[in-house]
This record gives structure tokens, sequence and C-alpha cells, in this order.
């Protein structure tokens, strides 16, 4: 049986976890503060957040589930929440004792302020399997610094300009983390080892079988979803090892596959059209020419 609990409130985040409440939209959590937990005995516990949360946790306090996958989830890890995700974590129902920090905050927070145009720009929060931020001991040591800036600004008395430094240091924590990320793809070579090549072989797969005229042209969603990642972090992926967006990877190969099709006199356009997926056969040729310069007839005729 799974248990819900849900917090939409950091004063309700504070209180689990035995922290005293020093403004209403934020919070920084020491974890060895908070009382030893057992979520009341269950195994399976879901989580529901009404708040922005990073988890910096010390301590494997069992697997962590976003949907239907589990975080690449150890001990010095970043894990990522935004407002509406549900996390659930499966544990053996024992009491441990939680250890390591997390910075938690309402969206209130970050209202008129400048991290409000930037916040839905940090794909990372919607990163959900496989993806959580493994971080060097350097790494670690400015993630702390800049908790430690934050916790600093939380000890002060609320003025007119606590939010906007508040802000702004949770603005450059966030910078350094997607600064994080990029260094992850690169050196994190055997997760990532083999994307770009199963990458391939999916849609050489999908378009050499009945899927294409079944469910249509191949999105970056179900591509993410036929890899098991998400599709921000597999579109974040695909652009850093190919200079293109994963949208832009798969347009190229419709091009590659349509190329060939034409080549083949037996078959008119519109049938190839609908051999790729296309619903109508006027968006094929429209963007057949948009790629090429020429309309798929041009193009058979010049070759």
């Amino acid at each position: 049986m799974e248990k819900l609990f849900r917090f939409d409130t950091v004063s309700q985040y504070n209180v689990l976890n035995n922290h005293e409440t020093l403004h209403p939209l934020v919070s920084i959590i020491d974890f060895s503060k908070a009382n030893p937990r057992s979520w009341g005995g269950e195994k399976n516990v879901r989580i529901n957040y009404g708040l922005y949360c990073i988890f910096l946790k010390d301590v494997k306090c069992g697997d962590l589930k976003y949907g239907r996958n589990y975080y690449d989830y150890q001990e010095g890890t970043l894990v990522f929440v935004a407002p509406g995700q549900v996390m659930e974590i499966e544990n053996d129902g024992n009491v441990y004792q939680p250890k390591g920090y997390a910075l938690v905050f309402h969206p209130d927070l970050v209202h008129g302020t400048s991290l409000a145009k930037s916040i839905h720009e940090y794909n990372f929060f919607s990163y959900n399997a496989n993806e959580a931020l493994h971080l060097s001991e350097r790494e670690r040591q400015i993630v702390m610094d800049c908790f430690s800036k934050i916790e600093f600004e939380l000890q002060q008395n609320i003025d007119k300009h606590s939010k906007k430094l508040i802000a702004s240091n949770i603005e450059l924590f966030l910078n350094y983390c997607e600064r994080f990320y990029d260094r992850q793809f690169i050196t994190r070579d055997k997760v990532n080892t083999g994307i770009i090549e199963k990458f391939e072989e999916l849609l050489n797969n999908f378009f050499s079988s009945d899927k294409p005229q079944n469910i249509g042209l191949p999105s970056v969603t179900y591509c993410a979803e036929e890899l098991h990642l998400s599709a921000n972090y597999f579109g974040d992926l695909i652009k850093k090892e190919t200079g293109k967006s994963a949208k832009e990877y798969i347009l190229s190969k419709i091009i590659d596959v349509a190329k060939n099709k034409i080549f083949a006199a037996n078959k008119t356009v519109n049938e190839i059209a609908c051999e790729l997926g296309f619903k109508y056969p006027q968006h094929f040729s429209r963007m057949f020419k948009h790629e090429t310069g020429y309309t798929p007839n041009e193009y058979r005729f010049m070759n």
C-alpha cells in the first residue's frame, strides 16, 4: 500500500525536518537535524511537491522513482524536483536518519525577479530517469558555498532587498548546476556511450517498419521514451553530442530516408509521404522543399 504526502508550503517541509522557518518562501534544510524517519513504516511512499526542491543527499534512503523510471541516484548526487511533480520512495520500511541538504523554495519567491524569466529554461527540473547530477568533490563544495550564501541571507532580517538577493543566489546556484550537467554529458561516457548509435538504430528500425503509417512521424518524446530517457535530458544530450537538437536530428533522418525513396521511380510522392508517416502529402512536399530547396519531383528529375 502506498502512502501519499503533500508539501505545498515551505513551513510544512520545515516541520517535517525539524527546521525553523526563517522565510515563508525559501529554506535551506540540513537533514541531519531532522528526526529519524520511517514514513509511518510504509515501504512505498509518494510525495507530491508544490515547491521547487533540490536535494543533496548523503545517505541512500531508498530508491527514488519519478513516473515509471528510477533515478540514477547515489550518495552525493543532486536531484531536482519542480512544483507538481510526484516522487516515489521505495524503501525497506525501517527507521533511518536522513543526511545531506536541500534547497526548497516556493514559486512565489521568484515572481518579479530575473529568475522568473529563466526558471523554465533549466531543463534538469524535468529530468527523471538515470539523470541525477553526479558531483565531484570540488563541485560539491561550490554547491555548499551557494547554500551557505542563501542561508546567510535567511539569517538576516527580511527587508526590501531580501527577495532579490536570495533569488540572485538561487539563480547563481542553478547556473552552476547547468555547467556541471554540461560536464557530466562529457565525462559520464559509460552512461552516455552508444546513445547516438541507439538513436540512429531506433530511427532506422522505425522507418523500415510499418510504425510511420500507424503512429505517424517519430517525435522527440517517442524516441526519448524508447531509449528510457526523459525528453529534456535526451534533447540536451543529443545537442551536446551532435550540435543539433533532437528534433533537427530526426528531421535530417526523415530527409535522408525521403531522398532514398524518391529514387524509387515506381513510387508517387503521395505514397512516399504516407510511408514516412505524413498525414498530408502537401506537408511532406513543403518540408522537403524547405530543407533541400527542391520539391520531391524536382529532386527526382535532377537525379
